[in-house]
């Protein structure tokens, strides 16, 4: 059985399947009180709604109850500061950002701690951020590019003028005010300039935001941050940069293999059975396990070759592959990177040991999803195939992959239909029945024999799906 049983635990024990046994030493945060007292000076802020969370942070909008005057505030609990490079990391942060004073940087207003917390009082920006208005509207014009382009440029240059690198610069860190100004924020990883020699070379930021040289370990600079700006710059403006060039979209695969599913089965004889299968198709990359652990991280898969893949909730994608000895990690634009396992950059440890955790989990819970009888795999290739878009249907689960592959595996009674291409660019059409044996035809063999009905029946519900998210 390919399929996870819904959202599995991936860290827990059997029995105890709800206890997550990688953090079993995280207690849980408690809940911040309604109202929050200064020790020193006495004056009380009353909480108001969330306006974010990160890593080691949650922001919120709190009031001054004696002036009615209103902050974002960050909240950083004592328990994520108790080791002393933790706390010489907010204490850089709150000493660097109180020395700022610029139109275009959030205000640092005060700061107080007490048993539970630490509080950095910052300008509100009641528009939240560039973040969110990408999301609501998925572009910019060019007149609204070209005006907060100038603003965080501004701020930018005030910055590095005062030997300052922001190190994390995206669009949730440009937040807008109530009038429509531009304020560069959050300078958790924000750091003094220093001479080329005496560069950090530490990977740290966004990793869709890195640059290179950050990548290849060769140090921060302002250039670094230049780059970084570019990223944002071009991604609310300009659909090609999310999508890279000559790379296949969700949309494009579902619409290509709709495009071919119908017209083969427009021009299908009726028939009893299928057609002789092939004795020994080329051999392809299909899912042979999946789960679903997306209410927290992602969507993991095992392809046919033993590769694991973790397409990740925010986009990125990172695969493990020849016998996990090589790391592959695409980002949200498609630029691919490639690392040995034993030197991945620090920033993505995080994402490659979630991979492991669903790796063993798909090892030692699922079946393989059916047995193709390959003599043997598909050869290696620079590039492998990563999972696009997974879609849950009330009867299936639906796959589109970067190769133009398209995988269906049906719930009720596990048979799967899998399209995919061959080295001729003709397509070939998987059936592996509720048995788990496999049959592979050409396209174009199905389109003049005709098929059984319980593979007909099959391809047009494909069909179907594919109609509906090719136009989504």
């Amino acid at each position: 059985f390919s399929s996870a049983a819904g959202r599995a635990d991936l860290f827990a024990p059997p029995p105890k399947p709800n206890r997550n046994t990688a953090n079993k030493c995280e207690q849980p945060k408690p809940e911040l009180a309604q109202v929050v007292v200064d020790p020193k000076s006495g004056r009380s802020y009353t909480k108001g709604k969330l306006l974010g969370k990160g890593g080691f942070a949650r922001c919120y909008e709190m009031t001054d109850l004696a002036s009615s005057r209103m902050y974002a505030v960050k909240v950083i609990p004592q328990s994520r500061v108790s080791k002393p490079h933790q706390r010489e990391k907010i204490t850089n942060e709150i000493e660097l950002h109180k020395t700022l004073q610029h139109k275009h940087v959030v205000k640092f207003s005060h700061h107080f701690e007490d048993q539970d917390n630490i509080y950095i009082f910052l300008e509100l920006c009641s528009r939240k951020s560039l973040a969110h208005i990408w999301k609501a509207r998925h572009t910019l014009t060019d007149p609204e590019v070209r005006y907060y382009l100038r603003q965080i440029i501004s701020g930018l240059k005030y910055l590095h003028n005062k030997g300052i690198l922001h190190r994390d610069l995206k669009l949730g860190n440009f937040f807008v005010n109530e009038n429509m100004e531009l304020r560069l924020g959050d300078f958790g990883l924000a750091a003094k300039l220093e001479t080329v020699e005496q560069r950090k070379k530490t990977i740290c930021g966004t990793p869709n935001y890195l640059a290179p040289e950050v990548l290849n370990r060769q140090g921060h600079g302002t250039e670094s941050d230049v780059w970084s700006l570019g990223y944002p710059s071009l991604n609310i403006s300009h659909f090609f940069f999310t999508a890279g060039e000559g790379t296949l979209t969700p949309a494009a695969v579902a619409e290509a293999a709709k495009k071919v599913l119908t017209s083969c089965l427009s021009t299908m004889p009726t028939a009893s059975k299928n057609p002789p299968c092939l004795e020994k198709p080329q051999p392809f990359l299909w899912v042979s396990k999946w789960v679903d652990y997306s209410n927290k991280y992602g969507f993991g898969y095992q392809l046919s070759n033993q590769n694991v893949g973790v397409l990740f909730n925010e986009g990125t994608h990172l695969s493990l592959c020849d016998q996990r000895r090589t790391v592959h990690y695409c980002l949200t634009n498609n630029k691919h990177f490639t690392f040995q396992a034993d030197s991945l950059p620090e920033p993505l440890q995080r994402q490659k040991h979630i991979v492991e955790l669903m790796a063993k989990y798909m090892e030692q819970n699922l079946m393989e999803g059916g047995d193709l009888g390959f003599e043997e795999q598909p050869p290696p290739s620079a590039s492998p195939p990563l999972l696009l878009q997974w879609i849950k249907t009330e009867h299936a689960l639906v796959m589109l992959f970067n190769n133009g592959s398209v995988q269906v595996n049906f719930y009720a009674d596990h048979t799967k239909v899998i399209l995919s291409k061959s080295a001729d660019s003709s397509y070939l059409l998987t059936y592996i029945s509720r048995e788990r044996v496999s049959t592979s035809y050409p396209l174009h063999v199905l389109s003049e024999s005709g098929c059984s009905s319980e593979l007909r029946h099959r391809l047009h519900y494909v069909v179907q799906l594919l109609q509906h998210y090719a136009s989504a």
